[in-house]
């Protein structure tokens, strides 16, 4: 009897220590290093999105102030139009009476008549050319102010893009800031030491790489030098040097450096250029990373890049591969 109940108890047992155990150990901190990794990544891709949705906000500015300027000139044209206009018909309110043409018809004197008639000929044809340039100026004016409404509604929605996707990238942060939050004392300075360590790491073997290489000569090889000369730095969102950067931050100045004016951008900046072929690449080509585009490195030769990686991390050199969910889709020369 009794070994016939035991199994039962057993199993009684079993159940109640399966429910007293937690559903979910908790995160290790590699874990935890990983998540906040995972976030600043994603803040990274938010805050080039902020980047290009302001490069876009500034061109379609200084397009839609273009315009207004242009309107301006032509409402003045027209007001000049109407004032003419008006001259005239007052004129021709003060002759009173008979129209002109039918007192010179009427007149006893056939040379009065005649030299006068030409007159106003010319005077009707007057009017009827200001009649038509008047036509002519209102209308471009009512189609450039439709453009300007046009391009007003785009400025309007680019600019709320922008603020989106820098709160996006804010919001992000603060999400790893709470993360860390949770963590004792010793185990947020746990997480920091390996990751100065880590960095320290890539820093000292980017700049014996860098030392390593081989000159480049023209403007790539201007830019590559530039861009070699900030290995160390941190990245900061929308950081364009000169101790700190971000991604197309890093390769619009060196870029600069060479005498190429580029976009604050990595989607903009993968829109110039001359398309490469990633099997054809060439030290300075640029490489571009994410769909829709997110990120940009610098390429130097033998599979490698010089480049912004992400919030927590410096300028470092790194294989030109894909960058964990970000995989390579593109390469620009210049």
């Amino acid at each position: 009897m009794c070994w016939r109940i035991l199994p039962h108890a057993l199993v009684a047992l079993a159940l109640t220590v399966g429910l007293a155990a937690p559903a979910h150990a908790a995160p290790t901190l590699a874990e935890i290093q990983a998540k906040v990794r995972f976030l600043e990544e994603e803040a990274t891709t938010a805050a080039e999105g902020a980047q290009e949705a302001k490069v876009k906000l500034i061109a379609l500015t200084r397009t839609l102030n273009g315009i207004k300027a242009k309107a301006a000139v032509q409402g003045e044209t027209v007001s000049a139009l109407q004032k003419s206009l008006g001259t005239i018909a007052i004129e021709q309110y003060k002759a009173g009476g008979l129209g002109q043409s039918l007192e010179l018809l009427f007149s006893s004197n056939p040379t009065l008549y005649l030299s006068s008639a030409g007159a106003l000929d010319a005077i009707s044809r007057r009017k009827s050319a200001q009649l038509r340039k008047y036509e002519a100026a209102q209308q471009r004016l009512s189609a450039t102010t439709l453009t300007v409404n046009d391009k007003l509604a785009l400025v309007v929605a680019a600019e709320k893009r922008f603020k989106a996707q820098s709160a996006m990238a804010q919001e992000k942060l603060a999400q790893a800031e709470a993360l860390l939050s949770k963590l004792t004392k010793a185990e947020r300075e746990r997480l920091a030491k390996l990751a100065a360590e880590e960095e320290d790491a890539d820093q000292a073997n980017s700049q014996a790489e860098a030392r390593a290489l081989s000159g480049v000569s023209g403007r790539a090889g201007v830019a590559i030098k530039y861009a070699l000369k900030q290995i160390g730095d941190r990245y900061v969102f929308g950081s364009a040097g000169l101790l700190t950067w971000d991604c197309s931050g890093l390769t619009m100045r060196a870029f600069q450096a060479a005498g190429v004016s580029l976009p604050h951008s990595s989607a903009a900046q993968a829109r110039l250029g001359k398309q490469v072929s990633l099997k054809d690449l060439k030290p300075g080509d640029l490489l571009f990373y994410g769909r829709p585009v997110s990120h940009v490195g610098m390429y130097i030769g033998g599979g490698k890049m010089v480049h912004a990686p992400r919030s927590g991390s410096r300028v470092k050199i790194t294989t030109s591969g894909s960058l964990g969910s970000k995989p390579l889709v593109g390469a620009r020369r210049f």
